[in-house]
């Protein structure tokens, strides 16, 4: 049996990049590249210069301006949905509907019936469906998940996150002149701060402590950025055994200051990671002993970026029969919970002569 390294092109897991922007470009593409596992046998996008750009990274690969001439390509297994969200069920019900795995790029779509429809499809094509939570694999949370499941927190009772970035309405990606911030059109994206980056701490919720967050109230913030979506939020609640959960967003944080943080709190001690969110490896955790207030690193693999540790972790599902551990059902629940979260605002209370 051929190592990984010694993998004919035929024998690796074929992969169409859908949307050549940013994150696929800068990300998820050089974690591809750096697969002995994987190979990108097709880029499309609506921009075919752009799909060409990034087509020409990987050896062999086409490039295409149209879904389902990308979707036959021979070898095609996987397809990377990283359209704006607007688009995601377009394009993933169509790799599903050519009988290809989806990994779909959060959140879902831009509206809770586009994500519904998109979940159902793929659950009637009967493949491989995952959404791109990239921090589930981040090598510093899965050392604190393995942590926190020996029980050496004690009993958990809150968790704080704060995930945070500085995006004024111009904002052009890393390498990009073109200016087009579709995260803030409320078309395209469905959403602000809230909608881009809360679920990335919705999830890790669930990926840490082993259930998820099962209530919540959101406020939302128009405060520096003028345009029509939030430009910060903050989230609140709590999981169905009390633990308690605040995720704080923002557009509007300088990325000079601290933006980055992540607190588990226990009876026994306390977790807190810095730098950890995002696309990088790297950061730091620190556990800090209730019983004699000291503190210590814990080491975890600081190299391997979160986007590798996600593709293997497909693959394996789609070419090795092991189970995804996050059904895209569970995805779309904790979506609605963000939907629903923003309709639970306290109203405030009148004064009483």
């Amino acid at each position: 049996m051929n190592t990984p390294d010694e993998l004919h092109d035929d024998e690796r897991t074929g992969w169409v990049i859908a949307g050549a922007g940013w994150v696929a470009r800068d990300h998820m593409a050089p974690a591809l590249a750096a697969s002995a596992t994987s190979r990108v046998v097709a880029v499309v996008d609506r921009d075919l210069e752009a799909a060409t750009a990034l087509a020409a990274r990987f050896p062999g690969a086409q490039a295409h301006d149209d879904l389902a001439a990308a979707f036959a390509t021979p070898g095609a297994r996987i397809v990377y949905v990283a359209t704006p969200n607007h688009a995601h069920r377009e394009v993933a019900l169509a790799a599903a509907d050519a009988g290809l795995a989806v990994l779909c790029e959060k959140p879902l779509a831009a509206s809770l019936e586009d994500a519904a429809a998109l979940v159902a499809g793929c659950e009637r094509a009967g493949v491989v469906a995952a959404t791109a939570f990239d921090q589930r694999f981040h090598p510093a949370h899965e050392v604190m998940a393995e942590f926190i499941a020996r029980g050496d927190l004690g009993t958990v009772t809150a968790v704080r996150i704060v995930y945070a970035c500085w995006l004024p309405p111009g904002w052009a990606p890393p390498g990009s002149t073109t200016g087009d911030n579709w995260r803030v059109d409320p078309v395209r994206a469905g959403g602000g701060a809230y909608i881009d980056l809360a679920p990335h701490g919705l999830d890790l919720v669930g990926t840490l402590l082993g259930e998820d967050v099962a209530t919540a109230t959101t406020h939302v913030q128009h405060r520096v950025h003028d345009y029509a979506v939030d430009d910060g939020s903050v989230l609140v609640g709590s999981t169905s055994s009390g633990v308690l959960v605040t995720i704080s967003n923002s557009f509007n944080t300088v990325e000079t200051l601290p933006r980055r943080r992540l607190e588990i709190v226990g009876t026994a001690g306390q977790l807190v990671a810095n730098d950890t969110m995002g696309q990088d490896a790297g950061g730091r955790v620190e556990f800090i002993d209730a019983a004699t207030g000291a503190s210590r690193d814990l080491e975890f693999d600081t190299t391997t970026s979160p986007f590798t540790g996600e593709l293997r972790a497909l693959e394996a599902a789609v070419t090795g029969g092991e189970d995804w551990r996050f059904p895209m059902s569970r995805d779309l629940r904790l979506l609605n919970l963000l939907h629903d979260a923003l309709g639970a605002q306290p109203r405030p209370v009148e004064a009483r002569a």
